[in-house]
């Protein structure tokens, strides 16, 4: 079939189920309306059909191109239909959008023509997955330059450590613990992979990049301390905002969520427009739905299960399960009722990156990199086909 002709039957077929929050209830009794003429249908709140309620929450129905048809429409109409219309077509823009090799201080990662793999380097004594290197840098320069033999893209080198219930260490201890480390990297001409330092301090930012970091992993999404964006900015690095539930001291003390994936999303759509304001492209910012960070076992699932949500924010997505607990929950009853060490859960961490790279994936962060690169190298054959 012709390409024209594919996109002709994908706009009729592809259906969407689009959710719009605070419409004005005339607007939304508008909408659905416009929308039901077209085929497609539209759920608004019972309060709002009858004019009781000033704004309503929609859900919207239809094919791509009752939903584009829609759109034309809406923007000759009044009572802020206009601006529903404009949000609806930079959410269809964003859902197309795919992520393409982006260049970050002169080094080039081809991202979107394949899963990247990020590894974790951690400088730290006491992570969770038992393979902290305390402050030896010479070892965390070895390991780097063995993940990168066995085919990381990215090196992730973190001084601090964000297991539940860890207590934050000074600035000053964390700069001492990771510039060693990316110093030696960045000088290294047979280390053709990326730098990441993953902080969420501007000062620590600032330290890394100047000692030649590509990319800022800020688990707080901006949130601690939004001069990151600006160190980010600066420099022409990329940068990866993550969500996060409370702190790494308080985050798994029953986290809960009226409304998961609208929660993660609208926190990492803040983090986002922050970053825009500092001045950082949209092609150098990544999302991470923070799969552990203020999440209970269903949380976690069901964000995997609905990672493809996050493509309305227009960015690549990053995947972090690696030996995360609720691997090794799941797997407990295969080890006689008892979690599996984290390293005995590369196999379970496998299983999620492959179903993360199904559902949109561009990026997985793990310890087990030669692993994870056979899992993508499969995944990527059979989605990218």
């Amino acid at each position: 079939m012709q390409d024209t002709g594919r996109e002709i039957l994908s706009a009729k077929s592809g259906f969407l189920v689009l959710r719009l929050e605070r419409v004005p209830c005339i607007a939304a009794n508008v909408l659905k309306q416009e929308i039901l003429a077209r085929g497609g249908d539209c759920a608004v709140h019972r309060d709002c059909v009858t004019l009781d309620a000033e704004h309503s929450g929609a859900l919207l129905m239809g094919t791509r191109a009752q939903v584009g048809d829609l759109v034309e429409k809406l923007q000759a109409q009044d009572f802020g239909l206009p601006d529903v219309a404009d949000e609806i077509s930079a959410l269809l823009s964003n859902i197309d959008r795919r992520p393409s090799p982006v260049a970050l201080r002169g080094h080039t990662l081809p991202i979107g023509e394949r899963t990247l793999v990020m590894g974790i380097v951690n400088v730290t004594p006491d992570s969770f997955s038992g393979d902290g290197l305390g402050d030896d840098a010479a070892a965390a320069v070895e390991q780097a330059r063995r993940m990168v033999e066995e085919g990381a893209d990215i090196v992730d080198v973190g001084g601090q450590s964000t297991r539940p219930g860890s207590e934050p260490v000074s600035p000053e201890e964390e700069i001492r613990r990771v510039i060693p480390v990316i110093e030696r990297l960045s000088r290294d001409a047979r280390l053709p992979a990326a730098i990441s330092i993953d902080t969420n301090r501007a000062e620590v930012a600032r330290a890394a990049l100047e000692a030649g970091a590509h990319i800022v992993n800020d688990i707080s999404g901006l949130r601690d301390d939004p001069a990151i964006a600006q160190a980010v900015a600066a420099h022409g690095a990329g940068l990866v905002v993550m969500h996060i539930q409370g702190t790494p001291q308080t985050m798994q003390k029953n986290p809960h969520y009226d409304d998961l994936l609208g929660e993660v999303i609208g926190y990492l759509r803040r983090s986002m427009r922050v970053a825009e304001m500092a001045g950082i492209p949209r092609e150098r910012v990544w999302v991470d739905p923070g799969i552990g960070f203020g999440k209970s076992m269903e949380h976690n699932l069901e964000l995997l299960n609905r990672l493809d949500e996050l493509r309305s924010l227009g960015c690549a997505i990053l995947v972090g399960t690696s030996r995360k607990s609720f691997i090794g929950r799941l797997l407990a009853p295969l080890y006689g009722g008892d979690a599996p060490a984290p390293a005995e859960r590369v196999t379970g961490s496998g299983a999620t990156v492959a179903l993360s790279i199904a559902r949109g994936a561009s990026v997985v962060r793990v310890h087990d990199v030669r692993h994870t690169v056979e899992v993508a190298r499969i995944a990527d054959a059979i989605v990218r086909s």
